[in-house]
Formats: C-alpha cells, sequence, structure tokens
C-alpha cells in the first residue's frame, strides 16, 4: 500500500489509514537513516584509487594516481592492469604498474609515465584488473579488485 505524508501523518492513497504518531521529521529521519545505512561505504574502507592530474612530459603522459589505504592491512605490492582508451573508444596502450608499497591508513601519490602516449589523447583509463596483490608479509591476497574504488578529478575518467 503506498502512503503519503499530510500535515504530520502518514495517510494511505486510499484514505483507510492514518498513522498520527508518526510525524514528517521522524519519516525523514527514517528515510536519512536507511539511505546513510544502505549508501556506498567505499570511502570508509577498502581502496581508492584517484587518477588526480595528467601532465605531459618528455614526449610522454606523466600520471599522478591518488591511493587512499582504508583496507584495514598494508600492501607490499599493488600491480595494476591499466588500459588506456583513445577519444575515438580505441584501446591505445596497456600497462602494467606497481601502486605498492601502501601503508594501512595512509595516502599516498604515485606517479607513472604513459610512454609514446600524449595526455589529450587519452580519452578514458579502465583499471582492468589487479595482477599482483601481497600483504606485507608477501601473502598473495584474493579479491584486490573487488575492494578498489576508482575516481578521477581530471577530465580523463578512471574507472573499472
Amino acid at each position: 500500500m503506498s502512503m503519503t505524508i499530510i500535515d504530520e501523518h502518514f495517510v494511505s492513497k486510499r484514505g483507510a489509514t492514518t498513522c498520527r504518531w508518526w510525524s514528517k521529521s521522524t519519516a525523514y529521519s527514517l528515510v536519512l537513516a536507511t539511505a546513510w545505512l544502505t549508501g556506498p561505504a567505499a570511502s570508509a574502507d577498502g581502496l581508492t584509487i584517484e587518477l588526480n592530474k595528467l601532465e605531459e612530459a618528455d614526449g610522454a603522459c606523466r600520471a599522478y594516481l591518488l591511493f587512499e589505504n582504508k583496507a584495514g592491512s598494508a600492501f607490499r605490492s599493488l600491480k595494476l592492469d591499466l588500459v588506456m582508451f583513445g577519444l575515438d573508444g580505441v584501446i591505445t596502450k596497456r600497462l602494467a604498474i606497481e601502486g605498492g608499497p601502501l601503508p594501512k591508513d595512509k595516502t599516498s601519490v604515485k606517479l607513472f609515465e604513459i610512454s609514446g602516449l600524449k595526455c589529450e589523447s587519452i580519452g578514458r583509463i579502465l583499471l582492468n584488473d589487479v595482477i599482483n596483490c601481497q600483504d606485507l608479509a608477501g601473502d598473495n591476497k584474493e579479491g584486490c579488485i573487488d575492494m578498489v574504488v576508482t575516481s578521477s578529478k581530471n577530465t580523463v575518467p578512471l574507472f573499472k
């Protein structure tokens, strides 16, 4: 049965049921609490990788990646498989880059060169996979791609 809020009461569309004990503020609080509990929690835990900046450097495009490690553990190695797409949507380059080491609860900036490409020719960058994901003891961790959330401060999106 669908409900509407009218004059601080819930009233059914049929008009047969009225709940006078729930005010508008209680209803809105419930909606906000539900949205907060079910909303994305990626910034609270996991690993955020942001494409922060692209710049031309010696015939290559230099990319600045911002890593925010809230995954609950440090990483010795975090090797990423990145695929660059041109402005026309066609794959132009594929790179494997090392993002580690990444200390626990630390934000880090890593730079890497995309040789043979000008920054203005890159349309988007795909995080295709996490090739290697090791904790400090050197043990391989599974499912690292699932904990990664991507974003971009650039006009070039970083996505997975």
